[in-house]
């Protein structure tokens, strides 16, 4: 939304964000078939594995960019705008994704007189070894999540569910994630005659997980650093007033596992929930355009004075009202009635 009462529509950058994707999932596609046609080392694979790893290959790629976006966000605002049309990135994975599975059934078992789900499901039986473990079990399993989080992607589902509801069920992502990696572990790195497969799905695990951590830390000192009591319960510190930028908000952590995201618009502070009531994205992390908050996720807009969304919008957020006492802006934790008007907090 916007102050002009403008939805989110199919905007140039929405478009031009899925077209580069789409065309980098399209060229990974035909370089990796083509180059396991032409170069391979020992001898050429045919066409229909060669799609199938392509795909495959191609998936798990994608789930780990999908992975890293968030942290990487986190850790550097330029990289703010790859949010935008994440879900969209979601479905994607999940097309290439179900593009492997169907190569799979169509090449392994086309001849098969057993019906091909009933033999992909049968294919391996070795529990009891490491090596044949079967493996295809946990690849369908992510595939089915990756299905539902495609299948539920829609606004509809997030007004349906509830922002709380619909993103906890889209953290399903890290549990498919998981379940791919054991998918590869236990299947095609088994057989892997080079080392470059084992290195990438180890390169894709430390950087998943190393940006995650690194993103946690870095919240960890951020909330350190407005940690602590302002000595008159229940105001708290928010910081010194000059440390907060025109047009930016700063995110401050209060009891109960919430957070606030406080604005400078003017020379004025405004404090609001940091959740957007659209799909609990990170107000504190978007800015103020046309005198509104805006959410960094989807464009979502909230008036700096009560939280509310311009009208024709119905959308409203907790407020919170500041104090300045010698410099320093104090918050105080208890939230307002969603939609409550508090005056801003005057600082020049």
């Amino acid at each position: 939304m916007s102050a002009r009462y403008t939805p989110v529509g199919w905007l140039p950058f929405k478009l031009a964000y899925d077209a580069v994707l789409v065309a980098a999932v399209v060229a990974y596609l035909t370089l990796y078939q083509w180059a396991g046609e032409h170069l391979a080392a020992v001898r050429p694979i045919d066409a229909p594995t060669l799609a199938m790893k392509a795909y495959g290959s191609g998936a798990f790629l994608l789930m780990t960019l999908v992975l890293c976006i968030g942290p990487l966000a986190r850790l550097d605002r330029r990289a703010l705008p790859l949010l935008y049309n994440r879900r969209h990135f979601g479905v994607v994975t999940c097309a290439v994704a179900l593009g492997h599975a169907m190569h799979v059934l169509g090449w392994y078992f086309a001849f098969s007189p057993t019906p091909a789900f009933e033999a992909l499901l049968g294919a391996d039986a070795a529990f009891g070894q490491l090596r044949g473990f079967p493996f295809i079990p946990f690849g369908i399993a992510a595939l089915l999540i990756l299905l539902v989080l495609a299948a539920t992607s829609h606004d509809f589902w997030l007004a349906f569910l509830g922002p709380a509801l619909w993103k906890a069920l889209h953290m399903g992502i890290y549990a498919a994630y998981g379940l791919a990696v054991l998918h590869v572990a236990m299947g095609a790195l088994q057989d892997a005659t080079h080392p470059l497969p084992t290195l990438v799905v180890g390169a894709s695990l430390a950087l998943v997980t190393g940006l995650h951590l690194a993103a946690g830390r870095v919240q960890a000192r951020r909330d350190a650093a407005v940690a602590g009591d302002a000595g008159e319960a229940p105001w708290r510190i928010a910081g010194p007033a000059a440390s907060f930028v025109e047009g930016r908000g700063v995110v401050i952590p209060v009891d109960g596992g919430e957070s606030v995201a406080i604005f400078r618009h003017q020379g004025r502070l405004s404090a609001v929930s940091n959740l957007c009531a659209h799909q609990n994205g990170p107000l504190g992390e978007g800015r103020v355009v046309d005198g509104c908050i805006t959410c960094p996720w989807h464009g979502f807009q909230y008036r700096l004075e009560d939280g509310c969304a311009p009208p024709p919008y119905t959308e409203k957020l907790a407020t919170y009202r500041l104090r300045l006492r010698d410099g320093v802006v104090l918050l105080n934790p208890r939230p307002n009635p969603p939609g409550t008007p508090v005056p801003p907090l005057v600082l020049t």
